[in-house]
């Protein structure tokens, strides 16, 4: 076997498991589920001036502060406002971080086998968000790195707006 083949087959053997799956629209995704730390439903969250537009704001779960991410606009997806849209809540980086879905399909186990790898669509398109394709019952899973769905200054964004919230939040409880 080459040297290419057995590495393509590692690869993708470390990204068999179980995952989270949801729906954007018709398209369906997958989360590692170790990533996921809860789904909720959607709650209100208070927009932070001067953030990008697919950072929705922040909310407060139980106590802690966290900025929220729509995927959809993230995607250059059209907007659309449905009763299923829910937060599903995640770890990226090291920061719980929730993510704007329009609604959670199941868990599922993929197998190595059932993963290729991401297309490339040329030097323009990153792709370094996917970690593979599942195929799975029959229907394909864009599989997510949700380490990078966001580029660094993204997640620096996000991870200050929550910051900068939560020290907001802290101040005002303390006068």
């Amino acid at each position: 076997m080459s040297t290419a083949v057995a590495a393509s087959t590692e690869s993708h053997s470390v990204h068999a498991g179980k995952y989270l799956t949801f729906f954007l629209g018709n398209e369906e995704y997958g989360l590692k589920i170790l990533t996921v730390h809860e789904i909720i439903g959607m709650m209100p969250v208070t927009r932070v001036p001067r953030t990008p537009d697919f950072i929705r704001g922040v909310v407060n779960l139980r106590g802690k502060v966290i900025p929220v991410v729509d995927l959809r606009i993230r995607f250059s997806m059209d907007v659309v406002e449905n009763q299923d849209v829910c937060i599903i809540v995640v770890q990226v980086r090291g920061i719980q971080m929730g993510i704007v879905v329009d609604r959670v399909s199941e868990v599922v186990t993929i197998a190595a086998s059932e993963i290729e790898p991401p297309p490339s669509f040329g030097v323009d398109v990153p792709t370094d968000f996917l970690l593979g394709i599942g195929k799975s019952q029959g229907r394909v899973k864009l599989l997510l790195d949700i380490d990078h769905v966001l580029t660094d200054s993204e997640f620096m964004n996000a991870a200050a707006s929550g910051a900068a919230s939560s020290a907001s939040a802290d101040e005002t409880a303390a006068a």
